[in-house]
């Protein structure tokens, strides 16, 4: 099981501080996790400008330009944000039992670490 996941508000833990241009100690929600690369995308982070090429739609409208898209960033880069604290915290997994139309299922639950809250 991952410990980040898509939804996730994550936050910048390593890399330059913010005051140097850098991304540290900024919040933001995972948009996309690339789990072969071991990346994430998370929104507001790590943006990047890209130039692409004129072109028009089918109306006749004008697309292209310079453009900014978050680039992907490492995973040990970021950590899960506590709900309770609004800190960054590790991820642990335990098994709660639910009780569901009299039906009682033995569910795998991420937690944060610090606070014991549900993720």
């Amino acid at each position: 099981m991952a410990k980040i996941k898509k939804g996730d508000l994550v936050q910048v833990v390593s890399g330059a501080k913010q005051e140097r241009g850098g991304d540290r100690g900024k919040q933001g929600r995972v948009i996309e996790v690339l789990a072969e690369k071991n990346r994430v995308v998370v929104e507001g982070i790590n943006l990047v400008t890209k130039h692409v090429r004129v072109g028009q739609t089918q109306r006749g409208t004008k697309t292209g330009g310079i453009e900014t898209h978050e680039a992907p960033i490492h995973i040990s880069n970021v950590a899960v944000v506590d709900p309770k604290t609004k800190k960054p915290t590790r991820v642990g997994h335990r098994e709660e039992t639910v009780d569901k139309n009299g039906v009682t299922k033995t569910v795998r639950v991420r937690y944060a670490k610090n606070s014991g809250e549900k993720l």
